[in-house]
């Protein structure tokens, strides 16, 4: 395909979208349709819809019309490419430009429209982030790096860079954690490679893999994850422990892989059922890696950004109360309930945990960081809470 079919089918992918079909499904309905499409014509359509996505507000602003037409104008204005070359209506381009879609084309307006942040969030983002809210938010309109967690028990990290580097799949140790490895080159080969196949290296973010050096992981006695999702902190914390690792999700369905990762990695991890948490507790450590609105992420998965509601927040900060009130009840005397989410969002972080040591007058905090999204991962939030007899009087109110 030639770049501007390719701008083309993006374009109608785009409109689909906008309709309130899921990216994922919409490109894959596309791919089917389209059987004369080679991968890299699947992948580079794919990168143009959610390069799209990121910048939606800003790229229709460029390009006249919140269009899968219009986004793709402003993609390619955005970029400094030539649309007349581009929108040729020969072949399988899009039509020329019109004269009445060049008057429409203007700047984006300041923040939060130039930022891609909706209007009613600005102001959470600024109570969030400060000065920072600008630089955060123009992160997120950008694609993330592609992050690999070296396993431990499989091999070290020059060995594994030593084997992906044999597989034409260049990385390089990245400072963000202990086991992180950024990569850059030959990132799209990574899934079909020996060392991924192994088990030697994961596919994981960078700022995920830091929560697991910031946890203290005890080294025996029994570890959970509480909200496992398809496992990515319990296989990385099975990697580092001797301890006991366990998982969770309300969700059970988030976890059917898991099972087959972790034999591939060469741990074990023992999944639980809801009704089985009380007989197995207490847990010496509970890592509540809770449902939010994710925007730390939101370069990943951009979609996320433009769905959220003031309703949908309000209904995900209730739900991170009740997980926590949950989990505390599960952890041993002496235990640590961790508390994470991929948000940048003071409400779901701090103000989060702040009503649960208001509710829980026995529990102070012992340490609290954030990373923000960055060249190394994306946005994660860590919160360790202990009881204050365990504590020693030695936690943060």
């Amino acid at each position: 395909m030639t770049p501007a079919a390719r701008i083309a089918a993006a374009a109608e992918v785009l409109d689909l979208v906008l309709a309130q079909e899921p990216a994922e499904k919409a490109l894959t309905g596309w791919a089917r349709r389209s059987r004369f499409a080679g991968s890299g014509d699947r992948a580079a359509i794919r990168d143009l819809v959610f390069d799209a996505l990121r910048r939606k507000r800003s790229l229709a602003a460029l390009g006249g019309a919140m269009t899968g037409r219009g986004l793709m104008l402003g993609l390619m204005r955005a970029q400094a490419q030539d649309v007349d070359q581009l929108f040729t209506g020969q072949g399988h381009a899009l039509p020329p430009v019109s004269d009445d879609e060049r008057q429409a084309f203007r700047e984006p307006a300041a923040e939060p429209e130039a930022c891609d942040i909706p209007d009613w969030l600005w102001p959470g983002f600024l109570e969030s982030l400060g000065d920072r809210a600008a630089t955060v938010a123009g992160t997120l309109q950008a694609r993330g790096p592609v992050m690999l967690r070296v396993n431990l028990r499989k091999t070290s990290l020059q060995a594994a860079l030593a084997g992906l580097a044999a597989e034409g799949i260049v990385a390089e140790p990245d400072p963000v954690a202990s086991t992180a490895l950024r990569v850059v080159e030959g990132a799209r080969q990574v899934a079909r490679s020996a060392a991924y196949l192994s088990g030697a290296v994961e596919l994981q973010d960078g700022s995920s893999q830091a929560i697991t050096d910031e946890l203290h992981l005890p080294e025996l006695g029994k570890i959970l994850d509480f909200c496992a999702g398809g496992g990515g902190k319990a296989l990385a914390m099975a990697a580092r422990t001797d301890a006991r690792i366990l998982a969770h999700d309300a969700q059970p369905g988030r976890m059917k892989d898991l099972a087959a990762r972790a034999a591939r990695a060469d741990v074990r991890i023992t999944q639980l059922a809801t009704t089985q948490l009380e007989a197995e507790a207490p847990f010496d450590l509970i890592l509540c890696d809770a449902p939010c609105s994710g925007s730390g992420a939101w370069r990943r998965a951009p979609e996320g950004k433009w769905a959220l509601t003031p309703e949908r927040l309000t209904e995900l900060t209730e739900i991170q109360a009740s997980i926590l009130a949950q989990a505390a009840a599960l952890v041993s005397p002496r235990g640590v309930l961790a508390y994470a989410t991929c948000s940048v969002l003071r409400t779901e972080n701090e103000d989060s945990v702040a009503a649960f040591l208001a509710a829980h007058p026995d529990w102070c905090q012992l340490s609290a960081r954030r990373w923000e999204p960055g060249p190394s991962g994306d946005g994660f939030f860590l919160a360790r809470l202990q009881r204050r007899d365990a504590a020693g009087g030695s936690g943060e109110n």
